[in-house]
Formats: C-alpha cells, sequence, structure tokens
C-alpha cells in the first residue's frame, strides 16, 4: 500500500504550520502602550531605532539577557560601553558592585535616568526639570544648531550633608528601597554634555581612575524611537555610543551592550528554549530523547525490507471455461437439466437487449415470436429447436442441442461485415 498521499498531506501540513508560526513572529507589532526603553520595543517609547541605526552603521551591538552578576570578568574587549536606559526593574547590590569593579577596570557606562541604581551609586539623582513633575524644558543646544527634543529630568548632585539619597520617584513607583552612594567609584573628573539654560546638567560624564567613566542621561527620552525620528538627536548621541570615541577604551574592538534583562526581556520568556533546556538538562529530558532515536530507527528499520521475497502459495485464478466446466459439472450432479436449458434461453433473451428471468410458458411464447423475427430460415430452424429443447423431457443431450440451437439463432441475428 502506497503511503505518498499521507505523506503529502502531513508535510503540507507541517509547512503551513512553519508558514504561519514565521508569519506571526514577523507581523506581530508591539502594543503602543509598553514604556519600557528597551531596544526590543518598536512602539514610540522603545529604543529599538537605537539599536538598529548603530547595527545599520556597522558598531558592534549585543543585548545582555542575564543578570550583571559576571559583568567584571566581561572587560574590553568583550564590553566596551554598557547601556543601562531606565529599566523598570532594580540592579541588585551583588549586581551594582559588579558595575563599579568594571568602571574600575576600564570600562564604560551609560545609564539614563536612575538606571536601577547606577546613577544613585555614581552619586547623582535626577529630578524634575520644571516647577512640576513631567514639565517639559528646553535644552542649550551644542555648536551646530542641532534641533534637540525637550526633557522632563536633570541630574542634581544629593546635599553635602546627606549620607542616604531619598527614593527614586518614576512612573511605575518608587524603588522599595533606598539606593546609597557605591564605596569605590569616585570620579575625578567630570564634564557637563548637555545642560539647562540656567546651567542644571542634563548629561553628565564622570571619569574614574583606571580610565573607566560613567555616562548619565537625566532624561531616557532621548533614545527612545520617537525622539529619534522627530528630532537630530542621533548626531548628539552618537558619539557617546562609540566604544572607541571615549577615553576609557580608545580604538576598543568591544561591544555595545544593551541591558535586557532589567526590562523584563531576559532569556526565560522562550518556550522554546525552556523545552530545550529541560530535555538535554534533566533525567527524563534526556530518556524521552533517547525513546525517540530508537523510534526512528525501529520506524527506518521497518521501512525498508531485507533479503529475498518471502515464499508464498502461489494462487491462480479459474479461467472462463474452468468455471464453465464446473457449473456444467454441478448442474449434471443435481440433474438440473431444466436449470441449465432455462439459464441459456435467458442468456439468449439478455444478449438481445431484453432483461429478466423467463418461466418455461413465457419461454416458449417469447422463442415463438423469436421464430417469425428471423430473417433466414436457418434461424427459424434453430429457434424451433430450442423450443423442442425445452419441451422434451432427455438429459445432457438436451443442454448441448439448447447450447447450439442459441449459437445459431445468435449467428443468423448478428450483423454481418463481409458476405456470405
Amino acid at each position: 500500500m502506497s503511503f505518498r498521499a499521507e505523506v503529502g498531506l502531513a508535510l503540507a501540513l507541517a509547512a503551513a504550520l512553519g508558514i504561519a508560526l514565521v508569519a506571526g513572529r514577523r507581523t506581530a507589532a508591539t502594543p503602543t502602550f509598553d514604556t519600557r526603553t528597551s531596544t526590543l520595543v518598536s512602539g514610540p517609547r522603545g529604543a529599538r531605532a537605537v539599536y538598529d541605526v548603530l547595527a545599520r552603521l556597522g558598531r558592534p551591538v549585543a543585548r545582555r539577557r542575564r543578570p550583571l552578576f559576571d559583568l567584571a570578568d566581561e572587560r574590553p574587549p568583550g564590553t566596551a560601553l554598557l547601556v543601562v536606559l531606565d529599566p523598570p526593574r532594580p540592579l541588585d547590590p551583588a549586581e551594582l558592585e559588579a558595575v563599579v569593579a568594571f568602571v574600575e577596570h576600564g570600562g564604560a557606562v551609560l545609564a539614563a535616568g536612575p538606571a536601577g541604581g547606577i546613577t544613585a551609586c555614581a552619586g547623582w539623582r535626577t529630578r524634575s526639570a520644571g516647577a512640576r513633575w513631567g514639565d517639559s524644558v528646553a535644552v542649550v543646544a551644542p555648536a551646530g544648531g542641532r534641533r534637540l527634543p525637550l526633557v522632563r529630568r536633570v541630574l542634581a548632585l544629593p546635599g553635602a550633608d546627606t549620607t542616604e539619597l531619598p527614593r527614586l520617584e518614576r512612573g511605575f513607583g518608587a524603588h522599595p528601597f533606598v539606593l546609597t552612594r557605591c564605596e569605590g567609584l569616585v570620579a575625578t573628573a567630570a564634564d557637563t554634555l548637555l545642560r539647562l539654560a540656567d546651567g542644571r546638567p542634563v548629561i553628565v560624564r564622570l571619569r574614574h581612575p583606571g580610565g573607566g567613566q560613567v555616562t548619565l542621561a537625566a532624561d531616557p527620552g532621548y533614545f527612545t524611537n520617537r525622539a529619534w525620528r522627530d528630532t537630530d538627536v542621533a548626531f548628539f548621541l552618537l558619539p557617546l555610543l562609540t566604544p572607541g570615541a571615549s577615553p576609557g577604551s580608545p580604538g576598543s574592538p568591544g561591544s555595545i551592550v544593551w541591558d535586557e534583562y532589567h526590562q523584563g526581556q531576559g532569556q526565560s520568556g522562550s518556550l522554546e528554549r525552556a523545552a530545550g533546556d529541560w530535555l538535554i538538562g534533566t533525567p527524563v529530558g534526556r530518556g524521552l530523547i533517547q525513546l525517540a532515536v530508537v523510534a526512528l530507527v525501529a520506524l527506518a528499520v521497518a521501512a525498508v525490507r531485507f533479503g529475498p521475497a518471502r515464499a508464498v502459495i502461489e494462487r491462480r485464478r479459474r479461467s472462463p471455461l474452468e468455471h464453465l466446466e464446473a457449473l456444467a459439472a454441478g448442474l449434471e450432479g443435481a440433474a438440473g437439466v431444466d436449470t441449465a436449458v432455462g439459464l441459456i434461453v435467458t442468456g439468449l433473451r439478455r444478449r438481445l437487449g431484453r432483461a429478466g428471468h423467463l418461466a418455461p410458458r413465457d419461454a416458449q411464447l417469447w422463442l415463438a415470436t423469436l421464430e417469425l423475427a428471423l430473417p433466414t430460415p436457418r434461424g427459424r430452424q434453430a429457434a424451433r429447436r430450442l423450443q423442442a429443447a425445452i419441451r422434451q423431457p432427455g438429459g445432457a443431450e438436451r443442454v448441448l442441442a439448447a447450447a447450439h440451437a442459441v449459437e445459431d439463432v445468435w449467428q443468423d441475428l448478428r450483423p454481418r461485415t463481409t458476405r456470405d
């Protein structure tokens, strides 16, 4: 039995499902209400445009979707610049220590907004730029007349007698703990890269011993897709996002790494990856893989026939003559001469275009009518012999005489294609 139709249908179904999955992933739109400044968000508040522009410019970019505990071990050229854009999840104290160690070893960090605690760790805090929270204030554009967006936050230093910073107010509410200045992260110099007209800083670059640096941006809106589309902020921020342009890593071939773990974009969000890790990392999963391999091997072995064909009993069909001899023998043994003659007459009637079984009396009437319709004397004589075979008693000779008479009648009625 051929399974080509079933296999073709299964392949077509699998192809359709694959195309649907790929199309669904490619056309899945990011909701516009997602306010995370993530490079995986393509909405107005996302930062995917920044990542795509740097990638098209040939800058080495990467997304980090795991915690920052091992950041200190990834010094340049592994990571040249770490970008943390106002994540909704704060960094753990151990992660802040890893960031401090990364800067002490010459790494560069760009932090926007509170940055999960990095801004406070560097000794700064963010506050509203206007009289009320949410007011927008214009900045002093650098040389070149670039059109930069308004800002809603500015950077500020805590009071000289303040050892603890206040809670960082954000759109998602206050952090559940108080952030303090990190020990060991002391800047040797500070440059104001962008400020307001009254002198309040918006973007500050801090230089640290060992060549490390921390760039603080008060307003994460400078890194959003909307700002990069509607203003000239890209020309201003591109030098800050170039690791080779920083004094901490001149000419460094390291990557620009974007923190996505604290944006809620960790690796645990992939169902396929979780299933693969479970299959590979657990005894039950490895057992299922082995069973699947054994099943595939068994299926492949069963699908191929090895060795010669099996010997079977050959069964031949009977020929039509053998069937006829068997029928004659059966009728003779059952003394069914009348039945055989009746079947012969019925067969002649069926060959002449009539249907249905005839009783002996009806057969006599039909044969008398047929005799009158025959065109030649030979045919009419054969019809009379057939009537006599029905009426007269006898044995097997009656069947033979009836068969000969039927053949003569048929030959007389059959259209002639050649001359006699």
